[in-house]
């Protein structure tokens, strides 16, 4: 009996599952017959969907961008694991409270400690700056 109980629970799941493959491959099929065809030379080239490349795709980037985006998924993730914690505020009661209350204080260091350390610092350097000028000054 406990059998059939699990066969009647999963035909919902394979049903879906049949679905999903079928109206995916229905897409693709669709969009293959009725797409455009483009027959320029630069649509064969690996690059921004045909248009003509103008110089290398290697550029170097400062390390900042590739610091803002770390930035945005650590701070991201604790958006959604604060959300999921409202959601289920009433399930979680008092200790679910503490226990997010401990995870913001966390959150909050590691900003204070990434503000103190410079990984904030985005623009120029500018007590060095000021440093340089009135070191300038003074020998005039």
């Amino acid at each position: 009996m406990e059998h059939t109980t699990n066969i009647t629970l999963l035909w919902p799941l394979l049903f879906y599952g049949f679905a999903v493959i079928l109206l995916v491959g229905g897409m693709l099929g669709v969009s293959y017959f009725l797409g455009e065809r483009h027959n320029e030379k630069a649509t064969s080239q690996p690059f921004e969907s045909g248009v003509i490349p103008t110089g290398s795709a290697r550029l170097h980037f400062p390390i900042h961008f590739y610091v803002v985006a770390m930035f945005f998924v650590v701070f991201d993730l604790e958006a959604v694991f604060v959300f999921t914690w409202a959601i289920s505020i009433r399930e979680t009661g008092w200790p679910g409270y503490i226990i997010i209350l401990v995870f913001i204080a966390e959150l909050l260091i590691l900003l204070f400690y990434l503000w103190k350390i410079g990984a904030m610092d985005f623009g120029p350097n500018t007590k060095a700056i000021l440093k340089a000028y009135h070191k300038k000054t003074k020998t005039n």
